[in-house]
């Protein structure tokens, strides 16, 4: 392919057509598109300067201050591909993802050195804080192949080894384009809150790249917490939310005591499913619009969202986003994709500019996702006839109680209603008799029992599908992008399903 592009792009050119404009705020301080992009490009010298070259793997190890986009776009100015590694791994799994991704040296903050610092070692590459990467600013950035890798993101694991989802430049441009233009409508003087992590494709994606597609201003918080966020989006006059539910839950508790809520116009949860009782909670006391969307690393990640084009339903995903297909297939059939009729439960598959190139090293798990262009998503769906999809569960969280399939998400919708639940979390635990038995785990906020738990599902749910076991917990364990860990709970309260 003879044409040309770069991820790069994202902030090279607000920084040529709104140079002055406030493109990043972190505590202090407040970066122009043109500062930040002449810092990047002095980074990208100092890599080219250390040897980096086009084609390179340079791993990321930052938290959300002005050092990850600073490093991440010198990264792509020199032409050379992001490795954004997780925060809280340990050494030896920061390791495995140096070695695994090829990454030939580790950019790391220093609040993460120690383990960085071990990791890299273990890895025989070479280490450098970001204030280190001092030198001459390229002109302009390496033009690259528009199928040529970008980033790769490191999923989770939950089933062995990390893989590394390799994401073009034209997989991760298209998506903050159609993100920006087509599915959220982000304007340029629109102001975002960059909460969620942005080592994951969320944060990543959806809150910085698809923002400064626009040429609007990214507000940085390197930790979340729900009341800071709140002041701190009243005083840089935030108007954009990006979040995963537990994010929604624990802003609708500081709403109680916040003297000013923020001026938002939009919010964007993902991430997991939004229970509808905590999308009408947030709705009522922020006065933003949330919509819910769908997506993983492997698809850059949008896939779907509620777009108010099509009209906003509660519950659901909402559409295709523009350039791309959501179908239903038949979890069962594996060697090719055979589709379902619309209404029937099946795995969510999706084809479009989206869909990353392959998982690193791992040829047989690229040809087991990827059939016929087709990425097999592992969730659990239903498409109507309108296109409108609708998450049921991930395929592996799906409880099989006595024969009758059981999904999690639905129990919490209906268990996180009850005024004395703050929080829930479903989850399968093996059992002699049935198989798997229903659990549920909630942190309360009141009084509550457990069998004023299962009398208040029997209610809103079939027989078959309330929790015969009720735990209570203070808290719900979460990873750094705030989702619930469930395997940590079904190891804690039943060994692993």
């Amino acid at each position: 392919m003879n044409a040309t592009l770069s991820l790069a792009s994202i902030l090279a050119e607000p920084a040529r057509r709104r140079p002055h404009h406030l493109a990043l705020v972190e505590g202090e301080q407040r970066i122009t598109f043109a500062d930040l992009w002449q810092q990047a490009r002095e980074q990208a010298g100092a890599l080219i300067a250390r040897g980096v070259k086009p084609g390179d793997r340079v791993a990321l190890l930052c938290p959300n201050t002005a050092d990850f986009p600073r490093a991440y776009f010198a990264i792509l100015a020199a032409g050379a591909t992001v490795v954004p590694v997780h925060l809280l791994l340990t050494a030896p799994e920061m390791e495995y993802v140096l070695r695994d991704s090829g990454a030939s040296l580790l950019i790391c903050h220093p609040i993460v050195a120690a383990n960085g610092t071990e990791a890299a070692a273990g890895a025989g590459i070479g280490v450098v804080a970001p204030d280190e990467l001092v030198g001459e600013a390229i002109s302009n950035y390496l033009s690259r192949s528009p199928l040529d890798t970008a980033v790769v993101f490191y999923t989770s694991g939950t089933t062995g080894q990390p893989k590394g989802a390799e994401l073009s430049h034209l997989n991760m441009v298209m998506c903050a384009t159609v993100n920006t233009f087509d599915a959220n409508e982000i304007h340029r003087d629109d102001i975002t809150l960059g909460a969620l992590p942005l080592f994951h494709v969320f944060g990543q994606t959806v809150s910085m790249n698809s923002h400064w597609r626009a040429g609007g201003t990214l507000v940085l918080m390197p930790r979340f917490d729900a009341a800071t966020a709140v002041s701190l989006m009243v005083a840089e006059r935030v108007n954009i939310f990006h979040g995963v539910p537990t994010m929604y839950l624990s802003l609708i508790e500081a709403a109680a005591n916040a003297p000013e809520l923020p001026p938002l116009k939009l919010a964007i949860s993902g991430g997991a499913a939004l229970p509808v009782a905590v999308l009408e909670d947030f709705e009522r006391l922020y006065g933003a619009q949330v919509l819910e969307g769908y997506g993983l690393s492997e698809t850059s990640p949008t896939a779907t969202v509620n777009q108010p084009v099509y009209g906003v339903e509660a519950g659901t995903v909402g559409h295709p986003v523009w350039g791309v297909d959501v179908e239903i297939a038949d979890p069962n059939v594996v060697d090719r994709i055979e589709m379902l009729p619309i209404g029937e439960v099946g795995e969510v598959v999706v084809r479009g500019h989206n869909v990353f190139s392959g998982y690193t090293g791992r040829p047989e798990a690229t040809a087991a996702a990827v059939i016929d262009g087709w990425f097999r998503t592992g969730d659990l769906g239903t498409r109507d006839k309108t296109g409108r999809v609708r998450i049921v569960d991930r395929i592996k969280e799906m409880i099989l109680r006595g024969g009758f399939n059981v999904y999690p998400t639905e129990v919490e919708g209906a268990l996180i209603r009850h005024p004395n639940i703050a929080q829930v979390a479903v989850i399968g635990v093996p059992d002699a008799h049935y198989g798997e038995e229903i659990v549920a785990v909630v942190v309360p906020d009141g009084e509550v029992t457990e069998q004023e738990v299962i009398d208040f599902a029997k209610l809103q749910v079939a027989k078959y599908k309330y929790p015969r076991r009720v735990e209570f917990v203070t808290e719900l364990p979460l990873g750094p992008t705030h989702k619930v860990l469930k395997r940590e709970l079904r190891q804690r309260f039943g060994g692993a399903a």
